[in-house]
């Protein structure tokens, strides 16, 4: 399911975490994020790592593109994903499902 959202930030990255967020509302905490050059020269692939918290549960996520702030927005998605993944098995195990 596609969504929309805009946000405002101190940066691009910022925004892009906010706008993600307010979709998403997972209630986590930022507590890394970083970007390495995977390839040499000005069309260099971008690797962008990010670590999230919510509660007691920590993930990380990556993402990959010649565009930094896509690859953000993927290493963000890609934790999101692993948090709701976690929530859903904690509901599955405590009703017996798994």
């Amino acid at each position: 399911r596609e969504h929309r959202a805009t946000a405002n930030g101190s940066g691009p990255v910022d925004a892009i975490f906010k706008a993600i967020e307010s979709v998403a509302q997972s209630q986590s905490t930022l507590q890394i994020y970083s970007v390495n050059a995977v390839t040499q020269g000005t069309e260099s692939q971008g690797e962008t790592s990010v670590r999230l918290q919510r509660g007691d549960r920590v993930v990380n996520g990556q993402g990959a593109d010649t565009d930094v702030l896509v690859a953000t927005a993927k290493a963000y998605l890609s934790a999101l994903s692993k948090l709701e993944f976690g929530r859903a098995k904690q509901k599955a195990q405590g009703s017996g499902l798994i």
